[in-house]
């Protein structure tokens, strides 16, 4: 980011391209007076106003060109800084949502800028970047930049459920959170530098203070905080479940039973599958990419054999791996197939699985209740498929609305990690070192640098170009 180009005014469509019954120019800068004034002339001349528009009112006018001539008929709205968006002056023009009319606004506004410029040398116009009014919200302090990311989130919002989260982030629920944990660890680090700042007085701080029992309860909230981003990360991004297991297990089957249509072929040849097959599906409201693979077993043919070198890298990317077992050979032996151990090992640590007992209709007497790692159906039949959908819910981290949470990035969960990592080693150091009190203060200072990354305390610029360059141009 330039430090000039934040003082320049910016101007964009705010609304989507294509047409629409309403489109929105939207023109921020810290001070947009002149601009108002040239745009509404014939207004304020009329009126014998000095200023043509009311500050945070609607006023019903025409749009008009340089020659006089009409645009067209809508709405402008004035809001001076810092009680706006951007906490500048921002001026709105809310007219008929063709793609013409827009860029016809878009024109004249451009064109006023550089007659105002004229007149004003300091004043300046230019097209806005992606995001650069959140960015200009976010740098004069209108908004966190964890909220200012709830604002993209609740735009891209591919659920009803998600869009929730991103509005209740957006609020500052995670941000509060967050500032919580910052709180708890000032307050602790206070007494560890006052400590440091009088060596001489031989007072055994940890035990004084309670320093280990303070760190523990900010560890544990900590630790429910990042229960709650996992899930919201999860909700935001949706959630990646592949399907493993050997040939002809059913794996195909159960894709077309979780989409509700035929998306795979489906044959008593094993090894139908020789490649990966995606299929987005959405369970009370959460999205979910299911992917069918390859099956695992040996094999001389060269297709197959890549087909199933690509199911593990599928395996490696999941957010959920379904182990997939004929549920008539399980019920035989008593016992899981002898793939399991092998899966096992294989599969990256930390990620969920859950056994699929398929084909269950196929069973002679009682049919095994299933469990939370284990699930009897029948995908042929759609039995036992109500227990697999409520627990990949549960797996997503689904609750009914109205209930807690908040949306997340995978860049809020790795600074919660990094905070995480570093008051595990502060624990460390006061319970072998309690002598060397530099050690326990330098942790604790890098788990608060880490939780403020999230909210933009500690945020690198080359990082909020990143973030903000990924959203839509006009917001």
């Amino acid at each position: 980011m330039a430090a000039m180009s934040t003082r320049d005014a910016i101007v964009a469509i705010a609304t989507a391209p294509g047409r629409g019954a309403v489109g929105i120019v939207r023109v921020s800068g810290e001070d947009l007076k002149g601009l108002v004034r040239a745009l509404f002339a014939a207004r304020a001349e009329s009126a014998a106003s000095e200023f043509p528009l009311r500050p945070r009112h609607a006023h019903y006018l025409p749009f008009l060109d340089a020659a006089g001539e009409v645009i067209d008929h809508g709405l402008a709205l004035y809001f001076p800084g810092p009680h706006s968006y951007t906490g500048e002056d921002v001026l709105e023009l809310q007219g008929h949502g063709g793609p013409v009319v827009l860029k016809l606004l878009l024109d004249r506004l451009m064109a006023l800028g550089e007659q105002v410029q004229r007149e004003q040398p300091a004043f300046r116009m230019r097209l806005a970047r992606p995001g650069e009014f959140t960015e200009r919200a976010f740098l004069n302090d209108k908004l966190d930049l964890a909220q200012a990311e709830a604002v993209a989130d609740l735009i891209d919002a591919s659920t009803a459920q998600a869009a929730r989260l991103a509005s209740r982030s957006m609020e500052g629920v995670f941000s509060r959170e967050i500032h919580a944990l910052v709180e708890q660890l000032i307050d602790l680090r206070m007494l560890v530098e006052a400590t440091l700042d009088f060596p001489e007085e031989e007072i055994d701080f940890l035990k004084a203070s309670n320093a280990l029992g303070r760190l523990a309860g900010i560890a544990a909230q900590l630790e429910k905080v990042l229960a709650q981003a996992k899930q919201g990360r999860l909700l935001r991004d949706g959630l990646k479940v592949v399907l493993v297991g050997e040939p002809n297990v059913g794996k195909s089957s159960l894709l077309n039973a979780l989409a509700g249509e035929d998306v795979a072929i489906v044959t008593p040849i094993a090894g139908t599958t020789r490649d990966r097959i995606a299929q987005a599906i959405q369970i009370e409201g959460v999205p979910i990419t299911v992917v069918d693979t390859a099956g695992l077993r040996e094999t001389q043919d060269e297709v197959e054999r890549l087909g199933i070198a690509r199911t593990w890298a599928e395996v490696d990317k999941a957010d959920v791996v379904l182990h997939l077992q004929d549920a008539r050979e399980a019920a035989r032996t008593h016992q899981t197939a002898n793939l399991s151990a092998e899966l096992l090992d294989k599969l990256p640590p930390g990620v969920p699985r859950l056994v699929v007992m398929n084909k269950r209709d196929l069973i002679e007497g009682a049919v095994p209740a299933s469990s939370d790692d284990e699930i009897w159906l029948s995908a042929k039949r759609g039995e036992g498929m109500a227990d697999l959908r409520a627990r990949l819910l549960a797996i997503a981290g689904w609750q009914p609305a109205g209930e807690s949470g908040f949306i997340a990035r995978e860049r809020h969960l790795m600074a919660l990690r990094a905070a995480r990592e570093h008051l595990g080693l502060a624990r460390d150091h006061a319970e072998q070192d309690a002598e060397h009190l530099e050690l326990f203060a330098e942790e604790l200072r890098l788990a608060q640098q880490a939780l403020s990354e999230i909210t933009g305390e500690f945020t690198p610029d080359d990082l909020l170009g990143v973030i903000f360059s990924r959203f839509c141009i006009g917001k």
